[in-house]
């Protein structure tokens, strides 16, 4: 394996709590709907942006945006904590000269305020947002992109994520598929579409990497 691709949200980070408070107060705020944390999953694909302009009523779909990085950006130090394996694997994996990269249906400000705030900021080869693609996933569009700015094939790359989206995109790109449910948040509790590989613990996907690397040797 040359270089490891990553799901964002859910998946490197536990975000989806502050994606839920973010959109939950816009809608409430601008059609005055209370919405689930399903329900707004349920919406889930396209960037932040898209799932506004898709799914809000009222017409001020801008200023419904800058408020959902307004209260993207001030509570996020509070719904959304470090974790530390994460933050190791990503050493290991940098440490063991692994590229690795971001694909994620993310817009580029929330997921640049969130790489900030997490300290993640400067550490990835590669990053592919929502706003970087025409076709979110699972369409495999942003995983190519990113095998083609990293120089890898795709027999030399994996895509780990918490949801069938990201499991379909990967399986298109034709790049060996990791499902994870290593964070408390994550989308999928049950995998619909099987991937390569499943793991609940950070720590048994690095041994899992480790064993691959002594397979090769």
């Amino acid at each position: 394996m040359k270089a490891i691709i990553f799901d964002f949200d859910g998946t490197l980070a536990n975000t989806l709590p502050i994606c839920y408070y973010a959109f939950q107060n816009v809608f409430k705020e601008f059609d005055n709907k209370d919405l689930s944390s399903e329900e707004i999953r349920a919406m889930f694909g396209p960037s932040e942006t898209g799932i506004i302009r898709e799914n809000l009523i009222n017409s001020n779909t801008e200023q419904a945006i800058e408020m959902y990085y307004k209260k993207y950006l001030e509570n996020h130090s509070n719904l959304v904590k470090h974790n530390v394996e994460i933050d190791d694997m990503i050493k290991h994996l940098n440490d063991n000269g692994i590229k690795i990269g971001i694909v994620t249906g993310k817009a580029r400000r929330s997921l640049d305020i969130s790489l900030k705030a997490l300290q993640m900021d400067q550490l990835f080869d590669v990053i592919i947002t929502g706003d970087d693609v025409s076709n979110p996933k699972p369409h495999p569009e942003g995983i190519l992109k990113a095998l083609s700015l990293l120089s890898v094939r795709n027999n030399e790359a994996m895509y780990v994520g918490d949801s069938d989206a990201d499991i379909q995109a990967g399986i298109e790109a034709n790049v060996h598929t990791v499902g994870v449910r290593w964070l408390q948040d994550y989308q999928a509790s049950e995998f619909n579409i099987k991937p390569n590989s499943l793991f609940n613990s950070v720590n048994h996907f690095i041994n899992f990497l480790n064993i691959g690397s002594h397979h090769e040797l």
